[in-house]
């Protein structure tokens, strides 16, 4: 070849064309030649051509079975060049009874299982067509459909089955192509031809007309599908979704134990995963009253076992397991099948007229076809009438003749015989003529003659075209109709779970730090081990250490006014020294977030409000019934107070009773103190900013302590103070003086014209307790309240941190827990 005609066949283009191009061609090929089914005959291109095969191998129900190799060899090596493991994997499917509604492949041998277990090889299967395919392939030797060259031209193979059963809808189809994905349900075939035959009577029928023969999907597996708006959608538009529950039955055993028994599962569901995932839930105690699962599946059908304790709650463990296994499915249809060569989203309607509209094309064809033999026949059946009444004649001039066609011309000449009739005499053997009788050809003649009329009324006729087809459609229902499988529950009710119900009552340690690790250990774990030796990382703090109720809810609350709700039983369940789970696994939290308060509620429809202070002086009340947890839960926060912007904080949370009569003490970082009663502060909803709490003094003033406690102690109480400089005060709290809401309050500290004293944290106590004070180097220095004195208002406190070597403080905390004297518990405040 010269460098000319290379040169000529090769072009320059864009990378970009030539990949576009390229794959438009690949995607066109697959969407058409090997992804979707034909809107005619339902069947994708390697499915057609595994039965075409095998019906001309004469590989059919009425025949034994040949190896299953056998025809993947006749489909790869004539009309399917690819992998034999998916020509294989096509013709197991098409024998499965559980993908199947009705089965176009009977084989002998292990054909797979509902468990997902693979077939057998295909050198120790055997496989025939079932009867049902003859009606896919029924005339397709009468040129009722197209036939196209296979790949190699040296045969011909069919575009289409003739098809006389909607196998499209029968059988549904599955499939992914590029751009394109189909999820076809299988249907019930008396229902469909009941439908088919009143669309042809009213071709003008509504969809609700016809879904009063087609009730829904009827999977080869049974169930239940709950609701019927979703298959409305769907045969509407093409695309739709329903929920699909397994059929099941409690009943009770001779010892008073129940049992859920599951006799059919949701289609395309692998079963012994869903034993898996049942048996798991047992093992991990998800639910608390599941002794035991058993799959009890044998020849005579599917039955899958759970054995519960005595006196649970079985409807509840049932509705659970409906929520968390493929027990209930939900089943998305996408009807989108190939129709006139392009791939259509179909309703309902579309689908059954294409197909009629095929099944007409494949009669009328079909008809033509036998018209043409029976004119021919009758042409030859008239010629040897004619010859046997004129029987010597006839053989005088044959013998007169030199040849065969000498004697063809003679006897056309002479007798006005056709070409085919002075054939068919020429070549009739001698022996023949001895039996063969005038009557029988004249009977065959007017019986041909009977047909030719017929023929012709079916073709010019469409009232008589249609009753043939409505006959041939009570013909198939009535030989391979059968029962719907699938039960429709017209009314969709909702699933509800008891989660506490599902659950046996201990009691565990629950850890919450301020990072947001939470966790909770058995108690014998936590028992044995130092309880210091939470796992926690390094820096980080315990805000909730407490033994609680699985049955407890823990109310999470952070500084940027968010609250995470999290039932015990949902925390990670690990040994105590181990860290837990971090919130941001299951939730977003902001980089500057954390955890200031957490609060556990056995009852949440306790008359209990949460009383909510920010470090820019703004305060509120919001309810615990406008607290309760939503939907999303999980992975969504509750917001429970409007901050003004990214620089305030929430201070603090408190938990009070909705006739708390308490007092709240503000401490600000600018020395001012403001008392007031509790409730004062209005009870709004979660998303309202609060009110004024304090009138602070300046811009760069803020709230550093917000505390709440019983006013009958008020005589007993001191307020202690830190301030940046490294000063300890203590003073009595009946000092500050007491006011409404929204003041500025009094001054504490004495103002220093150089260096002035600014307060960093505060807190109450009564007597001789320690103190610790963390300071900005990671430091805790430990004091004890009964060495230094209790001042009055005016002064500056005691020097007990070095600020240059251990750095400024930042934090108090109490070295030990608070008396009932405060009237609860607040030992966690002040981390």
């Amino acid at each position: 070849m010269t460098n000319t005609k290379i040169n000529e066949r090769i072009k320059e283009m864009p990378l970009e064309e030539v990949m576009g191009e390229r794959f438009g061609r690949y995607s066109k090929y697959i969407i058409q030649e090997r992804a979707l089914p034909d809107i005619r005959d339902g069947l994708k291109p390697v499915q057609r051509r595994i039965l075409y095969a095998m019906y001309k191998d004469g590989n059919t129900f009425d025949k034994a079975y040949k190896k299953a190799a056998k025809a993947v060899g006749n489909v790869m090596g004539n009309f399917h060049p690819h992998g034999d493991s998916s020509i294989y994997g096509a013709l197991v499917h098409l024998s499965q009874d559980w993908k199947m509604r009705q089965t176009l492949i009977e084989m002998h041998g292990n054909n797979g299982s509902m468990d997902g277990d693979g077939p057998a090889a295909m050198r120790y299967t055997e496989s025939r067509l079932s009867k049902i395919s003859n009606l896919l392939l029924k005339d397709i030797d009468k040129d009722t459909v197209q036939m196209v060259l296979n790949f190699d031209d040296t045969e011909y193979e069919p575009t289409v089955l003739p098809a006389h059963f909607p196998n499209l809808l029968v059988n549904g189809s599955t499939g992914i192509s590029a751009g394109y994905a189909t999820e076809i349900p299988p249907h019930n075939l008396s229902e469909v031809l009941d439908a088919l035959i009143y669309l042809i009577k009213h071709p003008d029928a509504k969809i609700d007309e016809l879904m009063t023969y087609i009730k829904g999907p009827d999977f080869p597996t049974g169930g239940l599908i709950i609701g019927n708006q979703g298959i409305k959608d769907a045969y509407e538009t093409g695309r739709g979704r329903i929920q699909v529950r397994a059929k099941t039955k409690i009943k009770v055993t001779k010892g008073q134990k129940p049992q859920i028994v599951i006799t059919e599962i949701p289609f395309g569901v692998n079963k012994a995963m869903l034993v898996k995932k049942i048996d798991e839930i047992r093992l991990n105690k998800d639910v608390d009253g599941i002794t035991e699962v058993r799959d009890e599946t044998d020849r005579h059908g599917l039955s899958i076992v759970i054995e519960l304790k005595k006196e649970v709650d079985s409807e509840n463990i049932l509705n659970y397991l409906f929520k968390s296994t493929d027990l209930q499915i939900s089943y998305n249809f996408n009807m989108v099948a190939i129709d006139h060569m392009a791939p259509v989203q179909l309703g309902l309607k579309r689908i059954l007229s294409s197909y009629l509209e095929h099944k007409k094309s494949v009669v009328l064809k079909r008809t033509h076809f036998d018209l043409v033999k029976s004119k021919q026949r009758l042409e030859i059946v008239e010629g040897l009438i004619y010859a046997l009444n004129i029987l010597d004649q006839v053989i005088k001039t044959i013998r007169a003749s030199k040849d065969k066609k000498d004697a063809k011309v003679n006897l056309m000449n002479n007798y006005s015989f056709t070409e085919k009739q002075a054939e068919a005499i020429v070549s009739l053997q001698l022996y023949r003529l001895t039996n063969t009788d005038v009557n029988q050809l004249l009977s065959e003649k007017k019986q041909l003659e009977d047909n030719i009329l017929d023929y012709l009324d079916i073709i010019n006729n469409k009232n008589r075209l249609e009753a043939v087809i409505v006959k041939e459609f009570e013909d198939v229902k009535k030989e391979f109709g059968s029962a719907r499988r699938t039960q429709i529950v017209e009314q969709y009710t909702k699933i509800e779970i008891d989660e506490k119900a599902l659950l046996s009552e201990e009691d565990v340690r629950v850890l919450v730090s301020a990072n947001g690790y939470l966790k909770r250990s058995s108690l014998r774990s936590y028992q044995s081990t130092d309880s210091a030796d939470n796992g926690l990382p390094s820096g980080d703090e315990v805000i909730f250490d407490k033994t609680v109720s699985t049955l407890s809810n823990l109310y999470i609350f952070t500084n940027k006014g968010n609250l995470i709700y999290r039932p015990v039983y949902e925390l990670v369940d690990t040994k105590w020294r181990e860290t837990g789970q971090h919130l941001s696994q299951e939730i977003v939290l902001t980089n500057d977030e954390r955890i200031i308060s957490v609060f556990d509620i056995n009852n949440l429809n306790s008359d209990l409000t949460f009383l909510i202070t920010t470090n820019d002086g703004y305060i509120k009340q919001v309810a615990l019934s406008d607290l309760q947890p939503t939907r999303t839960y999980k992975s969504r926060a509750i917001m429970v107070i409007k901050l003004k912007d990214d620089h305030s904080n929430v201070l603090m949370v408190e938990q009070l009773k909705s006739d708390s009569d308490n007092e709240i003490l503000l401490v600000t970082n600018n020395a001012y103190a403001l008392r007031f009663d509790v409730n004062e502060v209005p009870l709004v909803g979660p998303r309202a900013a609060g009110v004024k709490s304090i009138n602070l003094k300046n811009d760069d003033d803020y709230v550093v302590s917000a505390i709440t406690f019983d006013p009958k102690c008020l005589n007993s109480l001191k307020l202690g103070i830190v301030t940046q400089r490294g000063a300890f005060k203590q003073l009595q709290v009946d000092l500050v003086n007491k006011f409404t809401r929204a003041k500025r309050g009094s001054m504490i500290l004495r103002e220093l014209k150089t260096k002035p004293h600014r307060i960093v944290a505060a807190l109450i106590y009564t007597q001789n307790h320690d103190i610790n004070i963390k300071t900005s180097s990671d430091r805790t220095i430990k004091i004890r309240t009964n060495d230094y004195p209790v001042g009055d208002r005016y002064s500056n406190g005691s020097f007990v941190v070095d600020t240059t070597s251990d750095g400024v403080p930042v934090a108090l905390k109490l070295g030990m827990p608070l008396a009932e004297e405060l009237g609860h518990d607040v030992s966690d405040l002040f981390d």
